[in-house]
């Protein structure tokens, strides 16, 4: 009794020359049975039984998908990128670099019916493809021919990494990313490539995520999240693992969370550091990288977009010898990076500069950094504690999230200490009433506390394709411009639609929007009656402290970024 192959178990080109009366049911059927024994494709047993020709059913497959055909006969072997796919890659695939542009790769297939192959060329090769359809017969004997000419068909899976991956992980570690970068390496290549591709696009934030029915790999940009790829469902694992190893987390534990860190050594003198956590989800394990450059923290404070009188005034609240300076602001609006500019221009030989992070982002020579550890007791009021037992000048606390801390780091600031720390708020005078709220006396607050700068961070337009607007005046009256801003002296700009090769729909990079807000003493006894953050604000105001909507108005006058972005940003 003759062996049948249901027809539910037809390739996809099968079923089609079915549809398109070339092929009957039973016909195909007996060639899918016939493939299966030898082990072959279906399109390759097709030919074999001359039912039909290679050219026939090449014409047909891409008139039915809307694919190009070529002929491969007149195509010229001195343009063909040869080396573009590894000799094992094609083979195991059947699948032909034809044409390189940009990040395209366009590929020759004699069953584009075969998703797998093409799935498993773009994760591997890490870029988009355009799929020509040939005959196969054809495509059969170049890849043959350079097979043939080379001898890379051991070698295609070689790992040629230009930077290494590494970090503070032991022995057993080490052996088991080498164990993983033999064993996997196509994974290992695209993380390679994932890495660096976020580096150069100034990407902040990495993300892999898996779904249900599809995996997705997201950058953040400028701070908008853009998805970049979605590689085979099947590699989440790999890749989740090679991320543990080479971050020193337990690859065996995938129920809780884990964090930890990796460094990617680009060249002698630059290196980068990730902070990786993962989260276990219904459908495997998120795992987010941030990037951490050190080269941000020497940028100097000019490169951070304060305005010249915000920028003495933060200078002298922290070159004086005491006091409680705060960068505050929602996560991702630059808070650290503000902070490590002011350690680097204190950070001198004269001087004991002890920090607490949770963890700690970059690391700077010359700086006592400690990590919190809440799990081992080190907590951000216990590591304030030991500081000031070490002869502290400069102390830099990651985030005063409760009481204890508040309390301590006011006490360092009373005692002859520079103490810089962060909080969660909208804007600067909302920070004064967060430390009441907690329960920190007035007295104290007024006396200890210097300086409190409130920031946000607005995407710059690109300054290769930015337009000239012309919005009505009622309308720039709305937003908050006054009539004496509305002189005519500037051009309003905003992105160019779609942008250009230079940016991401007409921004690149971020620019900073300050609240700059010295604590006077006008200020101080307000706080020493309990005021409100509006009778803070109404003063500061007075004073002359631009607020965030303030200041990301003076940005757009000088061209920096929109007023869209402005409005997102800020508060009215």
């Amino acid at each position: 009794m003759s062996t049948v192959t249901p027809s539910n178990k037809l390739s996809g080109l099968a079923r089609t020359l079915i549809q398109e009366k070339l092929l009957s049911e039973d016909e195909a059927n007996a060639i899918q049975s016939q493939a299966n024994t030898v082990k072959s494709p279906f399109i390759t047993q097709l030919i074999q039984s001359k039912k039909l020709t290679a050219q026939v059913i090449a014409e047909i497959s891409a008139k039915a998908f809307g694919f190009p055909y070529f002929n491969l006969d007149a195509f010229n072997a001195d343009y063909l990128p040869a080396k573009k796919i590894g000799a094992k890659l094609m083979q195991s695939n059947r699948v032909m670099a034809l044409q390189v542009r940009n990040n395209l790769l366009f590929v020759a297939i004699s069953d584009p019916t075969n998703l797998h192959a093409l799935d498993s060329v773009q994760f591997q090769m890490g870029m988009a493809l355009s799929p020509v359809v040939v005959e196969d017969d054809k495509l059969g004997r170049w890849i043959d021919k350079i097979i043939e000419s080379s001898d890379t068909s051991m070698k295609s899976l070689d790992v040629d990494d230009d930077f290494d991956l590494g970090g503070d992980v032991g022995d057993q570690v080490e052996e088991e990313a080498q164990t993983l970068e033999v064993d996997d390496a196509p994974v290992v290549r695209f993380l390679n490539k994932m890495l660096l591709d976020a580096i150069n696009m100034g990407a902040s934030d990495l993300h892999f995520e898996p779904y249900e029915k599809f995996y997705r790999v997201r950058y953040r940009v400028d701070g908008i999240l853009r998805e970049i790829t979605r590689p085979p469902l099947a590699i989440k694992e790999k890749l989740a693992s090679r991320i543990k190893v080479i971050s020193s987390m337990d690859i065996s534990e995938k129920r809780i969370p884990q964090d930890g860190r990796m460094k990617l050594v680009l060249s002698k003198t630059r290196t980068i550091d990730f902070r990786v956590s993962t989260l276990p989800l219904i459908n495997g394990e998120k795992i987010v990288m941030r990037i951490l450059d050190p080269s941000s923290a020497t940028l100097g404070i000019e490169a951070l977009g304060y305005e010249v009188a915000q920028k003495e005034a933060l200078l002298n609240a922290v070159s004086r010898p005491y006091g409680l300076v705060l960068v505050t602001g929602p996560t991702g609006s630059g808070k650290t990076v503000s902070l490590y500019t002011c350690l680097n221009i204190l950070n001198n030989p004269d001087v004991n500069i002890a920090t607490a992070e949770d963890p700690c982002e970059i690391p700077l020579a010359g700086i006592n950094q400690v990590n919190v550890n809440d799990k081992q007791g080190l907590t951000f009021a216990a590591a304030l504690k030991s500081f000031l037992r070490q002869d502290p000048d400069i102390i830099m606390i990651g985030e005063i999230r409760d009481l204890e801390t508040a309390d301590m780091a006011i006490k360092a600031a009373s005692t002859g200490h520079m103490v810089l720390s962060t909080l969660h708020t909208n804007d600067a005078p909302s920070t004064l009433t967060r430390l009441l709220n907690m329960g920190v006396a007035p007295f104290n607050i007024a006396s200890a506390v210097s300086l409190i700068t409130a920031q946000r961070l607005a995407r710059r337009l690109c300054k290769s394709c930015k337009v000239p607007l012309d919005v009505p005046k009622e309308a720039l009256l709305g937003v908050g411009f006054t009539e004496e801003d509305l002189d005519g002296t500037w051009q309003l700009y905003g992105p160019k639609e779609d942008g250009c090769e230079l940016c991401n729909n007409g921004y690149k990079g971020r620019v900073g929007i300050y609240q700059v807000m010295p604590i006077t003493d006008a200020i101080s006894r307000i706080i020493m009656k309990s005021g409100t953050a509006h009778d803070i604000a109404d003063q500061a105001k007075l004073e002359g402290v631009k607020d965030l909507r303030q200041s990301g108005l003076l940005k757009v006058k000088q061209g920096l970024t929109s007023i869209e972005e402005v409005e997102a940003c800020t508060n009215e």
